[in-house]
């Protein structure tokens, strides 16, 4: 895949996902519960794409060795991330939002929401730690071939990672946070297209 190529899959769903978040409500009330509920179905199929800056990098059948097993934890929690963060995005999005558009005119809405953001956060965490695990796994699978390279991008995706726990995509933390993914993406993506210097043999 040329070096185009991949750096426009690693970068296109964390800049989606930015621009996203400058058009997202910044809560859910009567008003904005039309708006919140449409967005959160058009983002469905893209907030499980975020791994794609991982799984790029990590193209190709691992072998038995320590950056195989990582490459394989790598995808298992780039899979947990997707499914779990869908979960939120289904819960406190679809969900609530709907919820709130249809509720009755004398609700309170607190109490609808309450319970669906309680499960949604839970969900949520659990694929952002995901998100987190396999950027570490990644960085233990390309380590070894591509040396201290990769050592860069993955602080940036490990800060990125951290903010996106409770920081979802919301302006201005949360566009900031899928910039820093975009930037970690294209740095990793950078560094997996050169190996390491050999040491030289004696």
């Amino acid at each position: 895949m040329s070096t185009i190529r991949s750096m426009a899959l690693v970068i296109a769903t964390p800049l989606v996902l930015a621009v996203a978040g400058l058009m997202h409500p910044g809560g859910l009330s009567r008003a904005t519960a039309t708006h919140w509920a449409n967005m959160h179905v058009v983002l469905l199929p893209v907030f499980p794409l975020l791994p794609l800056g991982l799984l790029v990098v990590l193209w190709g059948r691992p072998r038995r060795d320590l950056p195989g097993a990582a490459t394989v934890v790598a995808w298992i929690a780039a899979f947990a991330y997707s499914t779990f963060y869908t979960g939120l995005d289904a819960v406190a999005g679809i969900a609530a939002g709907t919820t709130v558009e249809h509720a009755h005119r004398e609700a309170n809405l607190q109490a609808l929401k309450t319970p669906l953001y309680e499960k949604a956060d839970v969900l949520g965490h659990i694929g952002a730690f995901a998100l987190i695990i396999a950027v570490v796994a990644t960085a233990v699978a390309l380590l070894p071939r591509h040396g201290i390279r990769v050592l860069p991008g993955t602080a940036v995706l490990l800060i990125s990672g951290w903010s996106f726990i409770d920081s979802h995509i919301f302006w201005p933390r949360g566009v900031y946070t899928m910039l820093g993914l975009a930037l970690g993406f294209a740095l990793l993506n950078w560094a997996s297209r050169t190996d390491a210097p050999q040491s030289p043999k004696t």
